[in-house]
């Protein structure tokens, strides 16, 4: 109880800075908290937030998916095959250090300004982060478990589903945070450059008219759907993994 008081006096603490800031400077430029709650209020009643927020949550969802899948998919091969690991190391060094506007501008040249080149770009982005991820952890899966799979000749799926996986598991979560974390950000501004709806085109369009309390406003819608997912999802996730550590 304690740490989660202290857990929302942080919150506490933000909003009474942002009050007082406010109240200091009086001007459009930095609204006050209870300016923001209004347009984020009324864009809720018009229905506008939850449709941008509904567009952004569904390329962040296929995003997520696309690179998940992929990811742990090269990323186990890697891991088990040092010939595949060889071959693939330097597009995957490539891949970690290409700028995501560059991914971004090249998938709408070659796919349209459709959301297919949307979720491509983000995708792309975040499959080399979860193959790195993967790697190591299958570099480090307990050998001895893997010989006893030999030893009782383990069909392969079984062997993946009995044996692997579950060491696989903690760094799936962490590439799954991670992934997360990293798609949030690369989703809006996909949005920002080239799809007519989504929180990263509201926020362009608030941002044209300088309503910053309309930005901050679908700032903190978006801030909110990621901390629920986060409290919802994956810290459940996250302790039910490690339930065996002390």
């Amino acid at each position: 109880m304690a740490e989660r008081r202290w857990h929302w006096s942080g919150w506490l603490g933000l909003v009474i800075v942002w009050q007082a800031a406010a109240w200091l400077v009086q001007d459009p430029l930095l609204p006050a908290p209870e300016q923001v709650l209004q347009v984020l209020l009324r864009e809720t009643l018009h229905g506008e937030l939850l449709m941008h927020l509904g567009a952004t949550l569904a390329r962040v969802a296929s995003a997520f998916v696309l690179a998940m899948g992929l990811g742990c998919a090269i990323g186990i091969a890697m891991g088990r095959s040092v010939r595949l690991n060889a071959a693939l190391d330097g597009l995957l060094i490539l891949s970690l250090n290409l700028p995501a506007l560059v991914t971004m501008i090249l998938c709408y040249v070659w796919f349209g300004l459709s959301d297919l080149a949307a979720v491509l770009a983000v995708a792309v982005n975040k499959i080399p982060t979860v193959v790195v991820t993967l790697r190591e952890g299958t570099r480090a899966l307990d050998r001895k478990l893997l010989d006893v799979a030999t030893v009782y000749q383990l069909p392969p799926l079984r062997r993946l589903g009995r044996v692997v996986l579950p060491q696989l598991v903690p760094y799936m979560l962490v590439a799954a945070r991670s992934g997360l974390a990293l798609i949030w950000k690369i989703v809006l501004v996909v949005e920002l450059m080239g799809r007519p709806n989504g929180v990263g085109f509201q926020l362009s369009s608030y941002f044209h008219y300088f309503d910053i309390a309309g930005v901050m406003a679908y700032t903190l819608a978006f801030a909110l759907v990621v901390m629920m997912l986060e409290g919802l999802l994956l810290r459940p996730a996250e302790r039910h993994v490690n339930r065996w550590r002390p």
